[in-house]
């Protein structure tokens, strides 16, 4: 058997599963295709991570919420299943961490000869991208054990996008990281990987193609954007902006006078009314 190549595509399909009350989901299925952004959003406890682990997994009714999980309409492999290598999905968490004593160069490396072989040029694409998501650049020789949270979700998701050959992408939460979302947002939908991720976030929310609203345990409905929120996703984009000026500035130890709040909400409302 050979190893997936980078350029090999996935149609993933959710066959619908059972709430936490046994009640069937609100929908029947939904397909994944190659370019496609889906958010999933809801309360704490709704049910956002399950519904991303049944997918990482390749459920086959076998976990709590009984769904199914199809690769091109059919049954996937059991190498898909078992078989790192071959498995058409990547999942990156607030919780991902690399256990690894690597250097930064190391861990890419590694990964574009496992991944890759003969694509080393890709290495200064990946940190170069890493560093647009992250405020703290990465150096090539800075050790992964030692990075922050923040760089270490930076690095994952540019090296799934830039060296991953999986064509499938959970994030879970990437928000809580503090990275500048809208830029994953733009590299993520400039691609042809189909990408889930779970967000409270309403800027991630908004900006994806569909978004499934979960509520006790199980997915309670699936909204496809007709156009009419992109004033708001704007006024988000906006805002996002302002307050992404200001951690840099509390980063660089700038104190705030009393009439910085004043003059940070009359901007953002100049921004939104020369829209």
């Amino acid at each position: 058997m050979t190893q997936q190549s980078a350029t090999q595509q996935f149609t993933l399909t959710i066959i619908s599963g059972k709430n936490r009350f046994r009640e069937q989901e609100g929908f029947d299925r939904i397909e994944i295709r190659p370019g496609d952004t889906l958010s999933i959003v809801g309360p704490t406890g709704s049910g956002k991570s399950a519904f991303i682990n049944d997918i990482e997994t390749l459920a086959q009714g076998d976990t709590v919420t009984g769904r199914l999980i199809l690769i091109n309409g059919e049954v996937p492999p059991e190498s898909f299943v078992r078989e790192p290598a071959f498995k058409p999905i990547a999942m990156i968490t607030q919780n991902t961490r690399c256990l690894a004593d690597l250097t930064v160069r190391a861990f890419l490396l590694m990964h574009i000869r496992a991944r890759r072989s003969g694509k080393e040029d890709l290495l200064g694409e990946t940190i170069n991208l890493a560093n647009t998501f992250t405020g703290e650049a990465i150096s090539l020789k800075s050790r992964m054990s030692a990075l922050s949270g923040g760089q270490t979700r930076s690095l994952m998701i540019a090296d799934a996008l830039i060296i991953g050959d999986t064509p499938i992408l959970l994030l879970d939460e990437i928000e809580n990281a503090g990275i500048f979302k809208n830029r994953v947002m733009q590299a993520i939908q400039g691609g042809n990987k189909a990408v889930v991720l779970v967000t409270h976030d309403p800027y991630l929310a908004l900006t994806a193609d569909r978004r499934i609203v979960m509520r006790n345990g199980g997915v309670h409905s699936v909204i496809e954007p007709t156009g009419q929120e992109q004033d708001i996703i704007e006024d988000l984009a906006l805002i996002e902006s302002k307050l992404n000026q200001i951690r840099e500035k509390i980063r660089l130890g700038t104190a705030f006078s009393s009439g910085s709040s004043e003059a940070l909400m009359i901007a953002v409302g100049q921004g939104m009314a020369s829209k």
